[in-house]
């Protein structure tokens, strides 16, 4: 998520200096014309545009740092290498089938220069190779132990030499295969694209449904970084990925493509924005009246997360696990969502879905038809609303504030978010193998899951708490870093809980 986290905050940079460089926006305001204005912004466009131009090695250090146990900053050190090197070796393969094309022909046979060595256009793809190798090769030798002569090269400090030496030898190999990997990748970008207005649904639907499993950004990044999201020639350059389209077009000053924008930020606002926002209220309007008071700080939370930045699992999780049904609602609306917004005309890109995105990438950005979000978005407050609180009546369902006396576990000062009451509710450190986080979720892996105090981590702030053997995930939403530090901290400190 490093990658992830970034290239959102440089999307930001970028709409802001594209927007304020733009002729007709400098057309509008005569102040932006201003040789010292436009330089101010046209600076902070090269800034943001960081993100995109580095995000493959970006990728390759995030996987190894994500993913590892232990020595995560070696793995990290040891991916860049292993890039590197990895670029170097597929340069020397195509030097030797005297496939280098001269640089007028670089774009158009595939290739590309990568931190300055002639390769293969991969991408993120090649980003993501390197990172999941480069985290087995640390995993398998970062305690290895060498004959005396060569223990200086041993334990960590072996992780970066083998690193290089095997995907060198990858290097070696892509050009054999990248075709043919690549020709699948393409075919299903055709695939996605001539699905029409189809298109972004079906992929509005997977996304839902890959969430729960939290494996929703592989298809985020297939969609967004590589060929699946579509090809667009951008001032005589080949560009793949809907963000990386939407990106060059808006640096470039070129109409956007609205092929690639129905995949992006715009097709999730009506649900981020307005859907969210009004499961929310039916949860409150239902909820028993002596307990809105105590569940409106956890709902005002969640709405804002969504509204703001685009983070839907604090609202999914308050009724996921309890009715699956509306979460199956939910996916369809989310998916027709993306269609609808395709059918309007909408013109937005960007990674997030929230009101950041409308603004910069809405208000600020000629025809982008930003105003077809309010009808939309009012359509979608009331048909979310009124099904939620409809179904939440019927059935009964027990939503926040709705529990029954028994359901409510009491701590000490609440203990929301309070790391010791959550280090006793995994059972204390001992029952703790490791502790990583993503966005929203702490990841764990216990020794005994029995252990664990699923109605105290609810109390602490949990959203929902997920089990499979001895791996366990509990959401917490955007607060969840400082939780994942907290507990880490005591940890560390040798407190056992």
């Amino acid at each position: 998520m490093f990658p992830i986290a970034t290239l959102s905050a440089m999307g930001i940079l970028v709409g802001i200096g594209s927007a304020f460089t733009a002729p007709p926006m400098m057309a509008r305001f005569s102040f932006l014309q201003n040789h010292i204005v436009n330089v101010i912004f046209t600076f902070i466009n090269t800034v943001g545009s960081f993100g995109f131009t580095y995000l493959p090695v970006m990728f390759a250090m995030a996987l190894p740092f994500g993913l590892a146990k232990r020595n995560k900053g070696v793995g990290a050190i040891a991916a860049l290498a292993g890039y590197i090197s990895m670029n170097m070796g597929i340069n020397f393969m195509l030097g030797q089938q005297h496939k280098l094309a001269p640089a007028s022909k670089m774009q158009a046979m595939g290739q590309s220069s990568v931190l300055g060595i002639q390769s293969l256009e991969m991408g993120v793809l090649g980003g993501i190779l390197v990172g999941l190798i480069t985290y087995y090769l640390l995993e398998k030798y970062q305690e290895i132990k060498l004959p005396d002569a060569f223990s200086f090269f041993g334990g960590i400090r072996f992780v970066p030499i083998i690193s290089v030496i095997v995907e060198s030898f990858v290097g070696l190999i892509i050009p054999f295969i990248w075709p043919t990997f690549q020709s699948g990748i393409v075919a299903l970008g055709h695939l996605i694209q001539n699905a029409g207005v189809f298109g972004p649904f079906l992929y509005g639907i997977a996304l839902s449904i890959l969430k729960l499993m939290g494996l929703h950004h592989i298809l985020l990044a297939m969609i967004r970084f590589t060929d699946a999201g579509g090809t667009a020639i951008v001032k005589g350059k080949v560009v793949t990925g809907a963000l990386n389209i939407f990106y060059a077009q808006l640096n470039a000053g070129v109409p956007i493509s609205h092929k690639a924008t129905a995949f992006l930020s715009q097709g999730f606002m009506p649900t981020f924005m307005f859907g969210l926002p009004a499961i929310c209220l039916a949860i409150y309007v239902t909820a028993k009246p002596e307990n809105r008071n105590r569940i409106k700080g956890l709902l005002l939370s969640a709405t804002l997360i969504a509204f703001v930045s685009g983070i839907s699992e604090p609202t999914e999780y308050l009724f996921l696990f309890i009715a699956p049904l509306l979460y199956v609602f939910h996916t369809i609306l989310q998916g027709l969502s993306l269609s609808v917004m395709m059918i309007a005309g909408a013109c937005m890109g960007n990674t997030d879905g929230g009101v950041l995105d409308w603004i910069l990438f809405g208000w600020l950005q000629p025809n982008s038809k930003w105003w077809v979000l309010i009808p939309i978005g009012l359509i979608w407050f009331a048909i979310y609303f009124f099904f939620f609180r409809w179904y939440i009546l019927k059935y009964n369902v027990k939503t926040p504030g709705r529990e029954g006396e028994g359901d409510v576990v009491m701590t000490q000062n609440n203990g929301i978010y309070d790391p010791q009451v959550i280090l006793e509710a995994l059972g204390g450190q001992s029952n703790i193998v490791s502790l990583d986080n993503c966005v929203t979720r702490l990841r764990l892996e216990v020794n005994d899951p029995s252990k664990i105090d699923e109605d105290k981590l609810k109390q602490s702030g949990a959203l929902a708490v997920m089990k499979a053997e001895k791996s366990v995930q509990v959401v917490y939403g955007a607060q969840v870093q400082s939780v994942k530090d907290g507990v880490e901290k005591l940890m560390n400190n040798g407190i056992t809980a």
